[in-house]
């Protein structure tokens, strides 16, 4: 026994030391080539941790919350999970929308009213980092956080939401760390699967989708090689109402607020008493300056595809490959009315003005820049998603005492939306007399039209075509992303059994990220102002096919009382530019012909980059044990090295070509190239407590960190804004920019009172440093001369000065707060699950207090349930309280907040026989709104989005 031991000491020894040999040697490399795979560690809370449970196979609500419950009580950290109610049928048709059932989880949510992105504990999706069988997703989007729209439920076996942090679970998340787990064909032995058809409807569109979705696990020659393997294909329509201002809302300077001094007030200050003079009872004085109302009409296909082969030649070995393929196709079209009442010297008249807020105008200025003119806005996102995941997992066990597990991975995410996505604006040329006034959510307006057509009535009886519209602004832009993840991990397990030590673990991971954005746009040519102003074209002189739609929407905007148009005209982008096309050649009043070709969408280098980020971590973690207690310490040694590539050009001039009509001209592009490189090390503890089998305490220590997200890593920057006369600079980002980092503490007490039941409370703080955030840098000389005229004359005094604003890391911010659970079922088949979580934030940037972007100060949730027999009944609630989504957007102390909502959903579901069950499920059953405001104020509405009631109907066969 003396020799055993001293070998055990002697490697655990040289095992420490090896952990800390690649920092050194990694610093004298030049940039390594890539490592293939890249870090994932064996997934936490794994089907095998609770294989006591596959004895007697429980499958529906209950039995997801049993496992659930189980995962909890065993976890080494504190973390809350969420399981298949069976083989491929997860809780909710979306993943977001079943974790935001779990303590301390929000969602935000995609056009449709679909889940999309999480956050955790109120912070933000930034502060989350999503992996799927401990292997970080790639991501279609800017950031890291991951889109959970792209990926089926039905791949899905559970999903552990690890609040806590240990030094062997990948680094990146300072909110919590979301593992997605897959099944194992060896979850049961066997042959296993399920069929399911799925219908639904949404009663406020009155669209129809389906889906078709299965399933099949195999295990054959003497249970010691598995196949699993899945199948999805979904489809249907979604309309989401929406209204909101892309402009946002004019604010006069304000001489007294050093945040606001230039105030944003386009076309001079708002000057009620009309003296053209900025009076004391003047400053800060707010006004409409744009807002739009209309419907995103999507029609949403997803497919999937999954499969897992998995070896187990003998209990020491498991070789395990695994692959996931999805594609998204969600292209959305926004059909929108738009509305530009910005103020101007002699614009408004007959001002109303209410606690500082221009409520109620009159527009009859004849001049046609000066009148209202409304807009027919489309708006298309095209969004087109491939995420495929494929990976190599192997474990060994060398001996009783050691174990090895190595994992290689591919992960890549691709959207080519290249230019396909638009802003494009048809406008109305008919003089008009037009009021418009606000009293609360979506602004009021009318028009009567000189030839006496009302603009209410006029739509609604078709008497406006394309001769009453022109051509106006002409933005088609879109970005292609491409993100790759290639990833290795390689840990060992050594059991230790003495000094209160069970088990030694440690490991090496390698991530290897590349991400490339290429913007495809017209604003850097000036494409987008190609067909306005003076060179707009009436579009009856284009052909009778541009504007092709007229909608009458069902129960369109049906919870909005205010007076605007319900029935509104709308065009198709494609038909457009075809017809812009037919008409070149044709005289172009600015001098020459039309050519469609110098509007159209080309590479745009200002807002593209390329990034490259190698990881290398190691960690080392002691897993504890005594009578009642347990823990685990640990230290996880993360570098990182970052390459970034961006373009930059300088400004030449800025011509106008009318009332907030201008164009910039750009020197040629240049290359930016900026590289960085960090170490952290972060320690983690935890220790859990057992006052008896029932009773424990959690607690929990660490150090966490999450990076910026990759496009803040690119020295990007866009003064698109000029295009409208707003001119502001704004920077993405540069390589320098330090990752969040948080020094966090936890506290839970669990009881686990009766079977699957459980009331817990928690507390937790986070000091976190380097927080990223927006500077706000009003009147800077960027080196722009005076504005011009189109033959080159000064029409202005110069320099122009620009807004910058610019991503920057903070000084520090705090977050505390508590959570409290409880889930019961009792033995007549009724059952309930409640939590709450409560959390205070604030920041601080270069001393000034800042609420801190994106925290929700508290979510709630409350279900209830029936199952027993072969019913299954329930309904959950699920409530976010308003939060600060953008500080500081009218000036200090004036920020953007999401308003509290709350989303409901039920089912109902009825097994037939031991084949085949019959469901009924509803979403939204509230018909809530995300809506969007300045502080709250119902006045000052920034955004309004509805979804409508969903009902879906599905049957499933198992077998």
């Amino acid at each position: 026994m003396t020799t055993v031991r001293l070998h055990r000491k002697t490697l655990a020894f040289s095992i420490a030391l090896a952990m800390l040999a690649p920092y050194p040697l990694l610093a004298q490399q030049s940039d390594p080539a890539p490592v293939e795979p890249a870090a994932a560690e064996p997934a936490p809370g794994s089907d095998e941790a609770i294989e006591s449970m596959e004895t007697v196979v429980v499958t529906g609500v209950r039995g997801s919350l049993a496992r659930a419950t189980e995962l909890k009580r065993d976890s080494s950290t504190v973390q809350d999970s969420i399981s298949a109610l069976e083989l491929g049928k997860f809780p909710d048709d979306n993943v977001a929308d079943s974790l935001s059932h779990i303590t301390g989880v929000s969602i935000s949510r995609t056009a449709g009213g679909e889940g999309q992105k999480v956050s955790v504990r109120g912070l933000g999706p930034e502060y989350t980092l999503t992996t799927f069988n401990g292997r970080i997703l790639a991501t279609d989007g800017a950031g890291r956080d991951f889109a959970y729209d792209v990926l089926p439920a039905d791949v899905i076996s559970g999903a552990d939401v690890i609040k806590g942090a240990q030094a062997s679970l990948t680094e990146g998340a300072i909110g919590g760390l979301i593992n997605l787990r897959s099944a194992s064909p060896f979850d049961r032995t066997g042959q296993h699967g399920a069929l399911r058809l799925e219908g639904d409807r949404n009663l406020m569109s009155e669209h129809d989708g389906g889906k078709l979705s299965a399933a099949y696990s195999n295990t054959f020659a003497d249970d010691t090689f598995g196949i699993l393997l899945g199948a999805v294909y979904a489809r249907r329509k979604d309309r989401t109402d929406v209204a909101g201002n892309d402009g946002g809302w004019s604010r006069n300077a304000d001489p007294t607020d050093e945040s606001w001094l230039w105030g944003n007030t386009w076309g001079g200050h708002i000057d009620p008493n009309g003296n053209g003079e900025l009076d004391p009872e003047e400053y800060g004085l707010i006004g409409p300056g744009q807002f739009r109302v209309g419907s995103i009409l999507e029609e949403k296909k997803r497919t999937a595809l999954s499969a897992k082969l998995e070896w187990r030649p003998s209990d020491s070995v498991r070789i395990s490959v695994d692959g996931l393929k999805t594609r998204l196709d969600s292209p959305q079209v926004g059909y929108q009315q738009s509305y530009y009442p910005l103020f101007a010297p002699g614009r408004w008249s007959n001002m109303t003005i209410n606690d500082g807020i221009v409520t109620d105008f009159t527009m009859d200025n004849p001049d046609p820049e000066m009148r209202l003119n409304p807009e027919l806005l489309n708006q298309t996102e095209y969004r087109v998603v491939d995420t495929d995941l494929y990976g190599i997992n192997g474990q060994w066990k060398v001996n009783d005492d050691f174990t090895l597990t190595a994992d290689l991975y591919r992960s890549t995410s691709s959207r080519y939306s290249g230019g396909q996505d638009s802003y494009v604006v048809l406008r109305m040329n008919q003089p008009n007399v037009a009021r418009i006034w606000l009293d609360g959510g979506v602004p009021n307006v009318q028009a009567t039209f000189d030839d006496g057509r009302d603009l209410i009535a006029g739509l609604a009886g078709g008497q406006f075509g394309a001769d009453d519209f022109n051509t106006h602004y002409f933005s088609l832009a879109g970005d292609n992303i491409d993100d790759r993840i290639t990833g290795g991990a390689l840990a060992g397990e050594l059991f230790v059994g003495e000094l209160g030590i069970d088990r030694l673990k440690f490991g090496v991971n390698r991530t290897d990220r590349r991400k490339a954005r290429d913007l495809v746009n017209n604003a850097l040519t000036g494409g987008a102002d190609y067909y306005s102003g003076d060179n707009a074209i009436n579009v009856g002189a284009l052909g009778g096919s541009v504007i092709s739609n007229t909608f009458n929407l069902p129960n369109f905007m049906s919870g909005v009382s205010s007076v605007f148009p319900r029935s509104f005209l709308g065009f198709d982008v494609p038909g457009y530019i075809a017809a812009l096309a037919a008409y070149d050649g044709n005289p172009r009043p600015g001098g020459g012909t039309y050519d469609y070709s110098a509007a159209a969408p080309v590479w745009n280098p200002l807002q593209s980059y390329r990034v490259s980020e190698k990881t290398l971590a190691s960690y080392i973690e002691l897993d504890l044990s005594g009578d009642r207690w347990s823990g685990n310490a640990g230290l996880r040694l993360v570098k990182t090295r970052t390459t970034a590539q961006a373009w930059d050009a300088r400004i030449l001039s800025i011509v106008e070509f009318g009332a907030f009509n201008y164009s910039a001209v750009y020197d040629e592009p240049s290359s930016v190239y900026q590289e960085s490189e960090y170490t952290y090390a972060l320690p983690t503890a935890n220790f859990t407590w057992r006052f008896t089998d029932d009773l424990q305490l959690r607690l929990g220590a660490a150090k966490t960190m999450a990076r910026p997200a990759v496009s803040q890593l690119a020295p990007t920057n866009t003064t698109e804004s000029v295009s409208w006369g707003e001119f502001t600079q704004i920077y993405g980002g540069n390589a320098e920019l330090e990752p969040y980092s948080a020094r966090q503490a936890d506290a839970s007490l669990e009881w686990y009172f009766a079977e699957n039941s459980i009331a817990n409370f928690a507390v937790f703080r986070k000091r976190i440093e380097n927080q990223i955030t927006t500077s706000w840098e009003p009147g800077q000389d960027i080196g722009v001369g005076p504005i011009v005229d189109t033959d080159g004359n000064p029409v202005t005094e110069g320099p122009t000065l620009f807004n910058v604003m610019r991503p920057i890391n903070g000084d520090y911010a705090k977050v505390h707060g508590f959570e409290a659970g409880l889930q019961h079922f009792w033995d007549n088949g009724f059952g309930f699950r409640a939590q709450y979580t409560r959390n205070w934030s604030k920041s601080w940037v270069d001393d000034e207090e800042r609420p801190l972007e994106g925290i929700a100060p508290s979510v709630y949730s409350l279900g209830v349930m029936y199952e027993k027999g072969p019913w299954s009944l329930g309904a959950t609630a699920d409530r976010t309280d308003g939060f600060v989504t953008a500080i500081n957007v009218l000036g200090g102390g004036y920020n953007e907040q999401a308003d509290p909502i709350t989303w409901l959903t039920a089912h109902a579901s009825y097994s037939i026989n031991d084949d085949f069950t019959v469901s009924l499920e509803g979403s939204n059953l509230l018909d809530e709104a995300n809506t969007y405001s300045i502080n709250g104020n119902p006045l000052l509405s920034q955004g309004y989005y509805r979804y409508g009631r969903s009902i879906t109907l599905g049957l499933s066969y198992r077998f």
